[in-house]
């Protein structure tokens, strides 16, 4: 098992988005802690690549969003109560009729259309993760570390344990740019689908808490031109 396996393997979905740490942090007792998602997340390598599948798959990006519309107008005929559900019968309503076999196709569509932007994401995550091992041995070295866990793993570790910062600057040394267009029969390894899943859930997370925020934010604020006050 490669020391990239045993650290993936250790590691569980947290629902937290990414969150930036002191970059001269110091370890303290030679044990330290690694946050290998958040790592690659704090990757120039990665961010650039993010926002490249965008371009490089744009066509199958619009395409999604032209099924999801016409999926949903056609879920729409089926909501006979008008609850902007379909429930269970009306879903056996709905797979009985001729346009369940469409339904079928739309989704099936979207799927396939989602797993090769996805193949793209996790292509770019795994060249960043061939370079980890290097950028943690590195990491290691010079600040003469004999112990590194995964922070989900302990109970309670001061800010200064974790070299997850340091190893992201390791990384940007060795991964300047990465590519989002795997191969022909390329397929990820079980280590890389791991890594690649949690980094979408972190993301999903933050983007979800970002938007509450922004909700929030909205409420509080006074009206744009309030009502003058009615004279007596």
């Amino acid at each position: 098992m490669t020391r990239l396996t045993k650290f993936v393997a250790t590691t569980g979905l947290m629902l937290a988005a990414a969150a930036a740490m002191p970059a001269q942090a110091q370890v303290a007792g030679n044990i330290a802690t690694a946050d290998i998602p958040r790592t690659v997340i704090g990757t120039t390598a990665f961010q650039a690549a993010w926002k490249q599948v965008e371009e490089s798959y744009k066509q199958q990006i619009d395409l999604i969003r032209t099924r999801a519309q016409e999926r949903q107008t056609l879920l729409a005929k089926y909501d006979k109560n008008g609850d902007k559900q379909v429930d269970d019968a009306e879903q056996a309503t709905l797979k009985k009729s001729p346009d369940g076999t469409k339904l079928t196709s739309l989704e099936t569509e979207i799927q396939q259309l989602s797993e090769q932007i996805d193949a793209g994401r996790a292509y770019a995550v795994e060249q960043i993760l061939l370079k980890y091992s290097e950028s943690l041995d590195e990491v290691v070295k010079a600040k003469q570390i004999k112990v590194v866990v995964e922070p989900s793993s302990l109970l309670y570790a001061v800010p200064e344990t974790d070299i997850t910062p340091q190893i992201t600057a390791a990384l940007n040394t060795r991964v300047a740019s990465v590519g989002v267009v795997p191969p022909a029969n390329w397929r990820p390894s079980d280590a890389v689908v791991q890594v690649f899943q949690q980094i979408t859930q972190r993301l999903l997370t933050a983007q979800y808490l970002q938007a509450q925020q922004q909700a929030a934010a909205a409420q509080q604020q006074p009206p744009a031109n309030p009502a003058a006050p009615a004279g007596r």
